[in-house]
């Protein structure tokens, strides 16, 4: 493979959108790296590849190449640029930076050892980072079981919470995955007793959306003014039927409901005439024409 072949991969490379995150030059990434790198080689059914006498065709170990050239650190990629064999170039980067399990192990061990349930707020964040500690760990040939997961959340439940946890210890799971399953759900449906709570306070009630009739004979809103303003009218009216009715007295004395009556004088005198020197009541229908009154007239302004 000549040069002017690799540069065009390496330009290609750059285009193309990474499935992963490259190599880095410390090293650092390695283990994450090489996970990646082989299930993707698995994927696309070349893994055998990466072992010394392997068989693959030349097709295969040119796409392999390719593959790895673009999930590598572009001064990783310049250094091994000789580098055709895809089995040769993943031994170079093994023996380089294969010395980072001697530093992963202990690094993972601490994480382990200090990983807690009530750090996190979220079920899946705490997910998250424990089966990146545990990755690391059986990268270093430590296993991690799911009984050791499961006693890693139990334990590590927050004080407040102990009686929660033993009510998750009762059903005995045998695998992390029917414990997970069970935290996400609680956790939801937490997260939905909370939003319905925060929507109104305990113990309130929502107000009815209904209208009241005002004196006037216009709706008004009751959780409005509507209150305040009738009270007003009420009181303005009032005031407006004293004075007119100081004016017009047609009875005998000031205070008579008569005041209020419209009916001609002289039809007023011909009833006065007609009941003179009978000994019971008789009642007289004329046309009378009243101002009309309501309840609020006859009460005083609160």
């Amino acid at each position: 493979m000549d040069f002017q072949l690799l540069l065009g991969f390496y330009i290609m490379s750059n285009i193309t959108k990474l499935e992963f995150a490259a190599l880095e030059v410390s090293g650092k990434t390695y283990v994450s790296w090489m996970i990646d790198v082989k299930m993707h080689l698995e994927s696309m059914r070349i893994s055998n590849v990466i072992y010394e006498f392997n068989n693959c065709l030349a097709q295969d170990k040119s796409k392999a190449q390719v593959f790895f050239r673009k999930h590598m650190d572009e001064m990783l990629r310049f250094e091994y640029l000789d580098v055709t064999d895809p089995s040769i170039l993943w031994n170079l980067l093994k023996e380089r930076f294969d010395y980072q399990m001697k530093v992963i192990l202990p690094n993972a061990r601490d994480e382990w050892r200090t990983l807690r349930f009530q750090d996190f707020k979220k079920v899946n964040e705490y997910n998250s980072t424990l089966f990146r500690i545990c990755s690391k760990l059986k990268y270093c040939g430590q296993e991690v079981t799911d009984e050791d997961m499961l006693d890693k959340t139990y334990s590590t439940f927050h004080t407040t919470n102990i009686t929660l946890m033993q009510q998750y210890r009762m059903p005995k799971f045998t695998r992390y995955s029917e414990l997970n399953a069970c935290l996400l759900v609680a956790e939801q449906n937490n997260e939905l007793l909370m939003k319905n709570h925060e929507s109104r306070l305990t113990g309130s009630v929502a107000l009815p959306e209904a209208n009241a009739t005002n004196i006037d004979g216009h709706q008004n809103n009751t959780r409005g003014q509507g209150r305040g303003r009738g009270r007003g009218r009420r009181r303005d009216y009032f005031n407006r039927n004293q004075s007119h009715n100081q004016n017009h007295n047609f009875g005998r004395g000031q205070g008579h409901w008569s005041r209020t009556c419209r009916t001609p004088a002289h039809l007023g005198q011909l009833y006065q005439e007609s009941i003179k020197g009978k000994g019971k009541e008789a009642n007289l229908i004329v046309n009378v024409e009243f101002t009309p009154l309501n309840v609020a007239d006859f009460c005083n302004d609160m």
